[in-house]
């Protein structure tokens, strides 16, 4: 059965513009990945040389590979829609409940339940829990043909709360709740200035960049340029971006990761688990309450995905950057891409199952 998306004029998928990556995108993916892991186990230095180039503990080669993913992205947002998007109070509730209820509270119970001897892999996924997805959950939507406009605003959404909770969810599942529990606790160190930093850099400049693409693209050109003319050239490097990230990704970890299977392997399991289910969570209150499919789809990608740069991030500049959380923070996204592109597929299989109205026709 082909589950290729179906292009359309008013939501163009990504890969509607590359039919080559499109048809072999899981391979092109497999590919990113092996390159990643035998570029860090082949060449010794790689990884410390990747680590330098960082600022304020951000790594330069990733942000560079995320910003050019989600730049074309943000590019097609068609901003003056946005209202039909805040005005849809059961998507904004069901996301929320998702990933600020939901979410966190999955990755404990999981972490715990299946990582109760490895401390420091637990807090690392806990960790990863916590941070709600700002970046890649864009490209995975768009490749799913869900709600691009939705996914901006569910995605702001969950920068601001982000910047606001990420310390004080931290403090509660790290020490607060296992401390009732009569289980062992630790501490985060991190501050809302550097949670705010991520979101700046890596959600900001491309949502900035983007909105000003199609301001002055259309009052230059018009809309019918904007989107026929300039959408279409810049599309393609959205998946560039995202296979010269995973490549950057796996190349960090590319050593650890061939040399310590077991582990990677014990470390994956909850994080498998977590993305069926909070995936499946999603798509199941969407088709519940009826938002059609480009905002299930939505739904689901935000909820199951995660801001994996903050994780890594928070869990280096807290633990070390050799510590078993920063470990469980990176194999976060490298068990993240397979599966959410996998999810894509998934997706545009049940979409023949919604029905043709989209939310946002309803909501209009």
């Amino acid at each position: 059965m082909n589950i290729t998306p179906t292009i359309d004029t008013e939501h163009p998928a990504v890969v509607g513009k590359l039919p080559t990556l499109d048809r072999f995108l899981p391979v092109w993916i497999g590919v990113a990945m092996a390159v990643g892991l035998l570029l860090g186990r082949l060449i010794p230095g790689l990884n410390a040389a990747l680590e330098k180039v960082q600022i304020d503990g951000i790594s330069v080669p990733v942000a560079l590979g995320l910003l050019i993913m989600m730049y074309p992205v943000l590019a097609r947002v068609r901003y003056d829609r946005l209202g039909t998007v805040t005005g849809d109070r059961r998507l904004l509730i069901g996301s929320l409940i998702l990933n600020w209820l939901v979410g966190p509270l999955l990755m404990f119970t999981l972490a715990w339940l299946l990582l109760p001897d490895l401390p420091d892999y637990r807090t690392g996924l806990i960790i990863v829990g916590l941070a709600r997805c700002i970046a890649m959950v864009i490209i995975w939507n768009d490749l799913a043909c869900g709600d691009r406009e939705a996914a901006a605003v569910l995605v702001a959404v969950n920068s601001l709360y982000q910047v606001v909770m990420f310390a004080v969810l931290g403090w509660f599942y790290l020490s607060m709740l296992p401390g009732w529990l009569g289980l062992a606790t630790t501490t985060i160190a991190t501050s809302p200035w550097e949670i705010a930093t991520s979101v700046l850099i890596f959600l900001g400049i491309p949502l900035v960049a983007g909105y000003l693409s199609r301001r002055f693209g259309e009052k230059a050109k018009g809309r019918g340029w904007y989107e026929a003319e300039f959408l279409p050239r810049v599309g393609p490097w959205a998946l560039y971006g995202l296979l010269f990230t995973v490549v950057i990704l796996f190349a960090l970890q590319g050593y650890q990761i061939t040399s310590r299977p077991f582990d990677i392997a014990r470390i994956a399991l909850p994080l498998l688990a977590y993305f069926a289910i909070m995936w499946g969570g999603g798509y199941l209150y969407g088709r519940v309450v009826g938002l059609g499919y480009q905002r299930t789809t939505t739904l689901a990608f935000t909820a199951a995905g995660n801001n994996f740069e903050l994780a890594i991030a928070v869990a280096i500049g807290t633990y070390g950057a050799a510590s078993g959380q920063a470990l469980a923070g990176v194999v976060g996204p490298l068990i993240e891409v397979p599966v959410l592109i996998g999810l894509v597929y998934v997706s545009l299989a049940l979409r023949r199952r919604f029905p043709t109205t989209t939310a946002t026709a309803v909501q209009a």
